[in-house]
């Protein structure tokens, strides 16, 4: 396994192995690897194909944090991260560093983002401005800078997936965007790197989002067979009495929305999508799910 940090060098492996033909596959991350992140890797192996090349990166993209939020801390192991890229075959891990992503040279510094203006108006793009800004610039820098044929998300961050979706798509990138299931600890925690921070009593708080998710169907359950339609303010009334009972826990935000457009819906049936952002403590875990 090669480790690479600079983007000229990046870009001369790919272009080779394109030249040979060889496909390549990318899985972004900002590191502090976790088995979510290692079933992209393998679902990356997968699509890749017998001969074909997985890169990952290792990035902790400052663009996509606001001020007030935990960019500093974090968490980062980049050696415990390069060990488990190495168990599961990974062929390069790209690591580059700031400078080299946001040039800040005097007279010509970074001035160029990428902006896509639907499907993250809302949610987390509502709750956190200017977070998808800097989340599609640096996939795209990414995206020129690895060259892929395919790049593997990973579900839980659900409208991540489609803003990468839909700017892959307006912006011709000829790569495929695979979206891989949430992959959840055995109490129903999604797995992610700020799993970190939930140190004593906060870990099962936590449980409040899956929680909440278990709650929404049982409500769509409930309702099938009725004449009358499951209002989405009502649920949403319902679900932020559930998570103000966790004395820990404070709801940022719950949706339910057209899983296609990403388009808030007002009744709540099967087949909608659900998403929420909650506060454990200060840490902000989010969640989704099809209903």
């Amino acid at each position: 396994m090669r480790v690479i940090r600079s983007i000229s060098s990046m870009q001369r492996v790919s272009l080779a192995w394109k030249r040979a033909g060889v496909r390549i596959a990318l899985v972004p991350t900002m590191g502090y690897l976790h088995a979510g992140h290692l079933s992209l890797i393998e679902r990356a192996r997968k699509v890749a194909g017998p001969r074909g090349k997985v890169v990952v990166s290792i990035y902790v993209n400052p663009t996509q944090f606001a001020p007030t939020e935990d960019l500093s801390r974090y968490p980062r192991d980049l050696r415990r991260d390069l060990q488990l890229c190495r168990r599961k075959g990974v062929d390069v891990v790209f690591a580059p560093d700031n400078a080299d992503i946001y040039p800040n040279t005097p007279g010509a510094e970074f001035s160029t983002w990428v902006t896509e203006e639907k499907v993250s108006r809302g949610m987390e793009g509502a709750s956190r401005p200017g977070h998808f800004r800097g989340v599609a610039t640096i996939v795209a820098k990414l995206f020129n800078i690895v060259l892929p044929d395919v790049a593997v998300f990973g579900a839980k961050d659900y409208q991540q997936a489609a803003v990468v979706q839909r700017m892959a798509r307006d912006l011709n990138f000829p790569l495929k965007v695979v979206v891989a299931p949430t992959v959840r600890e055995p109490d129903g925690l999604a797995m992610s790197s700020r799993n970190k921070y939930l140190e004593g009593p906060l870990r099962s708080d936590a449980l409040v989002l899956s929680g909440a998710i278990r709650r929404a169907r049982n409500a769509v359950k409930m309702q099938r067979g009725s004449r009358t339609a499951l209002s989405a303010a009502r649920l949403k009334q319902d679900l932020g009495t559930f998570i103000r009972n966790v004395p820990s826990a404070r709801l940022d935000y719950v949706e339910f929305f057209d899983p296609r457009t990403l388009v808030p819906v007002s009744e709540v049936k099967s087949g909608v999508h659900m998403a929420l952002a909650v506060f454990i403590g200060k840490t902000r875990l989010i969640d989704n799910a099809r209903l």
